[in-house]
């Protein structure tokens, strides 16, 4: 006989479980953590190339994530100003902080989850140098 599951321990080693959750919006629109991290980024340094640099991609590589984004929405997620001798920039718009917002509220909640999930099996988490495929296991 089993008892009630135990109670989610923030303490625990599983709530240092970090998921990479992928969200498939029908068969072609797909947002995962690249996409929110650039997102962040952008947010965070106003720039679509800071926020590529950032996160070690190139400008083209991070405008087209961008603009993938953008087209997911009936609003723009980004807003971006051309360069040129005031600069350029980009700014996250109300819709894009509360779809941040929410992705990041899922990964929280996901996080949580596992952890309690996953708290009758902490004792049996093998260390670095133990486990079935290391010589002490």
């Amino acid at each position: 006989m089993t008892g009630p599951a135990p109670r989610f321990r923030p303490e625990s080693r599983m709530a240092g479980a970090v998921p990479r959750l992928r969200i498939l919006l029908g068969a072609d629109h797909r947002l995962g953590p690249g996409k929110f991290d650039l997102i962040e980024a952008i947010g965070e340094t106003g720039s679509i190339s800071a926020a590529g640099r950032r996160l070690g991609m190139s400008y083209r590589r991070a405008w087209l994530l961008v603009d993938q984004v953008n087209r997911m929405f009936r609003q723009p997620v980004v807003l971006a100003a051309a360069g040129g001798a005031h600069g350029g920039g980009a700014q996250l718009t109300p819709f894009g902080q509360a779809l941040l917002a929410a992705y990041r509220r899922i990964e929280a909640r996901t996080r949580a989850a596992i952890a309690e999930e996953l708290a009758p099996f902490e004792a049996e988490l093998a260390g670095p140098e133990t486990g079935p495929d290391r010589p002490d296991g």
